[in-house]
Order: C-alpha cells, then structure tokens, then sequence
C-alpha cells in the first residue's frame, strides 16, 4: 500500500444562496445552489512513523492561523483518533484558492484530507460516512466532499444532487479586503430581505442547460449586509456585467464576486481587462466543473 497520496481541492461558488430562518442553535437555515470550479489548492499526505500531524503550506494565511488550527490539521486528527491510526502524517498544502474569500477553501482542503486519508489508510468510507464526520468540522464540508451542482440545505449538511452544468467560464475578483462571516450572518435582518432567490426557478434552468437564463437569477441575499458595508462588491458586479457576463454574484459571504460567460473569448477578454483595472486584487479565470468519477 503506498504510503503517500495527492488529492485535489476544488473552490465552490454559489449559484443562489438564500437564508430561511435563523436557529435555536444560533445557525441559520440555509437553501443554496453550490457549484464546484476548478481552481483547486493541491494537498499531498505521507503517513509516518510517529503519530505527529505535521502541515507546511507554500503561503502564510492572512488570519494568521496556527498550523494546529488549520482545518486540514484537524481533519486528520478526526480520521487518527476516530479509526485509532497508529501513523501519523506529514500534509503539504499547496494554497491556489485565495484564503478568506467565499470559495470554501479551507472547507475542500478539510475535505480533501478527510478524503485522502480515507484512501491512503485503505478504510473504505463512503462519501456519505466521510460527510457525517466532515459536517462536524464546517457546514461546507460534505459539499466538499461530494462536489458538484447541488442544492444544499439545513445549514449546508443536507445536500440533492442537481443536473450537472456543462462547463462555463467563471472570472473571479476578490478585493483586497476582509469579510467577516460572522459580522455578515450577524447584521443579517431577515425582515428587510425582499428579494430572495428563485430556486426553483434557477434548478429548471440548470436541468435545461440553459445558461442565459440562469445568470440574471444569480443572488445571494447576504448581499445585503456585504455591500452597504463594502461597496467595491457593487463595483466589481457592475464591472462584470459591463464585460459581457450573464450574470454576476458574490459568493458565500464574500468578497470574492464571479461573473459567468458562455464564450471562452470573451472570458479571456474581461480576464484582461479586469487584471489591468485591479491590478492588487485576485483576478482568476477558471470553469465550472464536472465532478470526478471516483
């Protein structure tokens, strides 16, 4: 059996996310349209002598967060104390996906880990048992686990596998600023949302293929805390329609704001345009993908 593995971690962005209710728990009710992109960090695992979980990155996070707290760390943990692993493991995570910024990085690097050493150390887990043990870890996780186009609910743990979408041309801008997610879902006033995703609507769309129709639907309702404190977002989603996207939305709880384009042209067109507009921003042109048989 090999004692070292490399497994992909792809970002997500929301086609519509949309909030319900808010819980005894303090979570929230969530109904979201998720889609995997492939841009991916890239994680390589080796199984050790010792029981020491050891993480080296290519790049510092900006939040400043420790190695043990890292959510790849505490992903292979979970599998060492939960299946009792004698080996330990040494992880290189190679970052790709900006951190911070709505595309659940650090969900898919956790889910990947959680999926790579379920390989490595021949356990067997299916994605299902991979998801009850990711959701403990972050509502993102099962998500990242499964991939895809998906309708997610509950607060991210109950998930229906959608029409795949072929692949379109997603241009990527985050803005060199922080969004607390916390400070989001906390500003959050449900009473003055008035315009809420059409989910039905957009999952016809999607079963259909049809993409025209799809990007206006786009939206997000936590737009309405981001924007007013954080105007660029407007900015940059007003810059993307302007550059021939069909449609444009921030993802999660942002910054990051996407556009959407059928013709790979004009893709590479706004991809330049945007890269000289914002030249300190994160400017990344990539597609939505179809998930990996396995």
């Amino acid at each position: 059996m090999p004692n070292k593995i490399t497994v992909k971690a792809p970002a997500k962005i929301n086609l519509t996310l949309d909030v319900i209710g808010r819980r005894k728990d303090g979570y929230h009710d969530l109904q979201m349209i998720m889609q995997t992109i492939d841009l991916h960090d890239k994680i390589t695992i080796t199984e050790t002598g010792d029981s020491k979980i050891v993480l080296a990155m290519n790049k510092a996070l900006p939040d400043g967060c420790l190695p043990e707290d890292n959510l790849v760390c505490k992903a292979a943990k979970l599998m060492q104390e939960t299946y009792s692993l004698s080996s330990g493991f040494h992880i290189k995570l190679t970052k790709n996906i900006p951190a911070a910024a709505g595309l659940a990085g650090g969900s898919s690097d956790c889910a990947a880990t959680l999926s790579g050493i379920n390989k490595l150390c021949g356990l067997g887990l299916t994605k299902d048992e991979l998801c009850k043990l990711g959701v403990k870890l972050g509502a993102d996780v099962p998500f990242c686990i499964k991939k895809g186009t998906m309708l997610s609910e509950g607060i991210g743990e109950i998930l229906t596998p959608l029409a795949d979408l072929p692949p379109i041309w997603v241009l990527l801008v985050k803005p060199n600023i922080s969004v607390s997610t916390a400070y989001v879902y906390s500003h959050l006033n449900l009473q003055r949302i008035y315009n809420h995703p059409k989910t039905a609507q957009v999952i016809e769309y999607i079963d259909s293929h049809d993409i025209s129709a799809l990007g206006p639907e786009l939206c997000n309702v936590l737009e309405t805390v981001t924007i007013p404190s954080y105007p660029v977002i407007a900015e940059l989603k007003e810059f993307l329609m302007k550059n021939g996207a069909t449609g444009s939305l921030m993802s999660g709880s942002g910054p990051t704001v996407y556009g959407l384009y059928q013709d790979k042209t004009l893709a590479e067109i706004s991809y330049q345009t945007a890269r000289a507009k914002y030249p300190k921003y994160d400017v990344i042109l990539c597609q939505t993908k179809l998930p990996e048989s396995e």
